[in-house]
């Protein structure tokens, strides 16, 4: 397995990643995701030989602020240590940013995956969190 900056955007293989994971606002959208690739501050891949089987994914300046907006591995590659290795890869390049942040669903699964990298709940620091969406 082989961490590396994702360069060459591919509309198949990232169409194929989100809809493996059932995230279908993003593959309804197939333009607004391949210009949120463009404009985004980081993205690094995870390949299994040359096939890409995770992806995270990071906007922000990359100074104050670093979101982390989407991190996808494929059903059949998970469990094997490569969405810690996504991680652990982009904090590395980011470790000096003031605010490291995520959105995530609220499962045991996601809670304790984030918590096993340094992640607090957002409560834990007196803070409350807005979100305004679009349809």
């Amino acid at each position: 397995m082989e961490i590396r900056k994702y360069e060459i955007y591919n509309d198949d293989e990232i169409l194929n990643l989100y809809a493996s994971v059932g995230w279908t606002n993003y593959t309804a959208s197939p333009e607004m995701l391949k210009n949120s690739y463009k404009n985004s501050l980081c993205i690094l891949g995870a390949y299994d030989e040359n096939k890409l089987v995770g992806i995270i994914r990071a906007v922000g300046d990359g100074y104050s602020t670093v979101f982390i907006q989407d991190i996808i591995v494929l059903p059949e590659y998970q469990r094997k240590g490569i969405g810690t290795a996504l991680m652990k890869a982009l904090l590395e390049i980011y470790n000096d940013v003031y605010q490291m942040e995520l959105m995530t669903d609220n499962t045991e699964k996601t809670i304790s995956f984030y918590k096993s990298l340094g992640f607090l709940d957002i409560s834990e620091f007196g803070c409350r969190c807005f979100l305004r969406m679009e349809n």
